[in-house]
Formats: structure tokens, sequence, C-alpha cells
């Protein structure tokens, strides 16, 4: 399972003109799941997206997690994100799961997230949505929890 997390001061995701999902400062997080992932899975990456350390202490060194200090959680789907593009000039999504597995693995981790953190917005799954974010920094982590052989 793939998370692409940016720090961020505000994001928001747009389906056919309406907003779906909005947060303030916090995490917008693109979701890959490929083949083979589980719910187990989908806890790891919870549990990373939430303690990953990514925000400024007083400092101003990343010292503080999403769960420090309670900002946002944008969840949106993105199958894209498990495509393989080793070689050739067009990607194959060979290791995307099938989208009812993505959906299912999609919607547990977002109920895992609501049920663990007190502000979880999300994008729609299989929907032609727009994602528009301001990055805090730049700030941008690729988190993957493998797929065990």
């Amino acid at each position: 399972m793939i998370g692409l997390l940016q720090r961020v001061t505000e994001a928001r995701v747009t389906v056919a003109g309406e907003t779906v999902g909005a947060i303030g400062r916090g995490l917008l997080v693109l979701i890959g799941v490929e083949q083979g992932d589980t719910q187990a899975r989908a806890d790891r990456l919870l549990e990373r997206l939430l303690g990953y350390r990514v925000f400024p202490d007083v400092e101003g060194k990343m010292n503080l997690s999403l769960a420090d200090t309670g900002g946002g959680l944008l969840l949106v789907p993105q199958f894209t994100l498990a495509a393989d593009t080793r070689k050739g000039m067009r990607p194959s999504f060979t290791p995307a799961a099938a989208p009812e597995l993505g959906q299912q693995l999609f919607d547990y981790l977002v109920e895992q997230a609501r049920a663990r953190h007190p502000e979880v917005a999300c994008g729609r799954f299989g929907a032609d949505m727009q994602v528009s974010l301001t990055n805090d920094g730049p700030v941008t982590f690729w988190l993957q929890v493998p797929v065990s052989p």
C-alpha cells in the first residue's frame, strides 16, 4: 500500500464542481492500493501517516506528527501510484489492485482513520477528481507498506 503524503496549509477535492473533502493545515495523502494489499497493511500505513514526524516543533525541526498537531487528514484514492513505470513510454497498471479490492481497502483505511483521528476527509473512489492544495514547505514523502513475497 502506498501513501504519497504532502504537508499542506489547505487542500480540497472536488467532483463535478462539488467539494467532497477539504482540510486546513494537515496532510493530503494520495493512496495507492496494490495487488496483495490487506487490512493489516492499511493499518500499518495509517499508523505511519498519523505518527510520521513532518510538522515543525518550536525550534523548527520536523519533530511533530499529525497526531501531535491535530491537523486535518485528507485521503484521496489514486490507483496510478501503483503503476509500473520501469520500461517503455506508457505505464502498466498490473501492480494495482483490482477496483473492488482497491475500494474496499480505501474505505477501510478511511473508516479506521476516522476512528483514530478527529478530522478526516476523503476523495471519492473511482471519480474524476480535481485536487487542489497548498504544499507547505514543500514537504512531500512517499510511504510504502510493501507487499510480502
